[in-house]
């Protein structure tokens, strides 16, 4: 079964990159001020008609936040499986910053370029990959199949959590692979066992209604946008650590550990600039202990006058967002609300005003299974290595609702992501070979749960 499921698996791969490119061509950002609606609406449609043509029964349902979630089942006997993934992405950004252009899927060098080609039309198209494969060694169905394929996530609105709360019966399943994170390193079979909750805010600073000349009226009129930056540095220290009054920052990490290295290695470090340790703790564990054990403040954006088109003039106005990550075991609501009353205690002087944007609870993964064990022994099948387990400082809300609704399965997230796919950054792409070696462990992770034959592992 190995051997033919990896020969299917090879020879679909041209069929792969062309649905990558397809998918990759649709600018499905979910966020009309950003690119148009009917770029998600063909995401969507595509990813219907590709399940459809597998044999699928699909429907596209819009979510309560307005976007396509397209969900399909395949009713057979045997245990359900239930395989997630989205067809949305972040915007390109600065297309200047792309070697080609991020609509283009675009080989070079080995790797296949752009928008989403990793996150997370990559592991949309390993899904699909393994699906065909095991459709054509097998001839049928060996047990139930779900697929949901989300239309927002990474805008963080909620639409398939939502749906989900309200129609648990479309995801109901007895095992859960969410394919929407990746390898620790290319090669490297990697299961995630946690997430961070996530909590944004938009904070506003009025101080005068119309901006002020800088010679006229600097050094005695209160500048919104001074008051922002005092603001916003009052939620790190200078080691880096997040310090939001109230919010613990002491949490330990107890799974392997990040070393320095290939974190400067894996965040593209610009030389002489080292990751960020607290003083006086062990830089073997710190890294792993900030990502996935302790929260985390980001600015993700500020308003601010361009350098390009600078006038002097003080601000009356000044905004930002903030992004606030939290550990499994902290209550991200929570979180949010300290985050917000920090704000407003550290801002100087101003009208303040802090909103609460998105909110997502962090989630662990019970890793004792059998369908944990079924994954980790087709991994260690297809990539000749045992697999490992790590964090993950993303937040996907729906592994969280699918663990109230259906609290008996088994969760698995697993993907084609890897450090050197640079995910929402400029030039993303990903490596063929792992789109090929997370189809086939699919494949086989999905006879084994069946009780299918497979050759002994390797």
């Amino acid at each position: 079964m190995h051997s033919l499921l990896a020969r299917a698996v090879s020879a679909l791969m041209p069929r792969a990159k062309s649905d990558l490119a397809h998918l990759v061509s649709c600018r499905s950002v979910f966020n009309p001020a950003v690119e148009p609606v009917s770029e998600c609406v063909a995401a969507a449609s595509l990813t219907e008609s590709l399940l459809s043509e597998i044999g699928l029964p699909v429907t596209a349902t819009t979510t309560p936040d307005g976007s396509l979630a397209v969900v399909a089942r395949a009713r057979a006997k045997g245990p359900a499986v239930l395989l997630y993934t989205h067809h949305d992405v972040v915007p390109a950004g600065p297309l200047e910053a792309w070697s080609t252009n991020p609509w283009v899927l675009t080989e070079r060098d080995g790797r296949w370029y752009g928008r989403g080609a990793a996150d997370c039309k990559g592991n949309l198209v390993a899904v699909l990959t393994a699906l065909r494969a095991v459709r054509d060694v097998i001839g049928r169905w060996p047990l139930e199949i779900a697929v949901v394929v989300e239309g927002s996530e990474e805008q963080s609105t909620g639409g398939m959590e939502a749906l989900a709360r309200r129609r648990p019966d479309l995801v109901k399943a007895d095992v859960v692979v969410l394919a929407d994170t990746g390898n620790v390193a290319l090669g490297q079979p990697t299961l995630t066992t946690t997430l961070r909750g996530t909590g944004s805010v938009r904070i506003t600073v009025d101080t005068m209604s119309v901006p002020g000349h800088s010679g006229m009226f600097g050094g005695a009129a209160p500048d919104a946008l001074q008051a922002l930056l005092t603001t916003l540095a009052s939620l790190r220290s200078p080691d880096g650590e997040t310090t939001i009054d109230g919010l613990s920052a002491t949490g330990r990490w107890a799974g392997a550990a990040y070393s320095m290295a290939r974190f400067a290695h894996d965040a593209h470090l610009v030389d002489g600039v080292a990751p960020l340790v607290p003083a006086g703790e062990d830089p073997a564990t710190a890294i792993a202990d900030r990502l996935w054990a302790r929260p985390a403040a980001t600015v993700l954006a500020i308003d601010a006058p361009s350098v390009d088109r600078v006038s002097a003039a003080i601000q009356g106005r000044a905004r930002a967002v903030v992004n606030l990550r939290v550990p499994p075991g902290m209550d991200s609501a929570a979180a949010q609300g300290l985050l917000m009353e920090h704000l407003r205690r550290h801002t100087p002087y101003g009208m303040v005003t802090v909103e609460p944007l998105t909110l997502g609870a962090p989630f662990e993964a019970a890793t004792d299974g059998p369908a944990y064990a079924a994954m980790r022994k087709a991994m260690r099948a297809v990539f000749g290595v045992e697999p490992v387990t790590t964090g993950q400082g993303g937040s996907i809300p729906l592994a969280v609702a699918l663990h109230d609704l259906h609290p008996e399965a088994e969760i698995l997230l697993l993907g084609v992501e890897e450090p050197q796919c640079r995910i929402h950054s400029p030039n993303e792409s990903v490596d063929p070979a792992e789109i090929e070696r997370t189809a086939l462990t699919l494949a086989l992770f999905l006879c084994r749960l069946a009780g299918l034959a497979v050759e002994p592992d390797r």
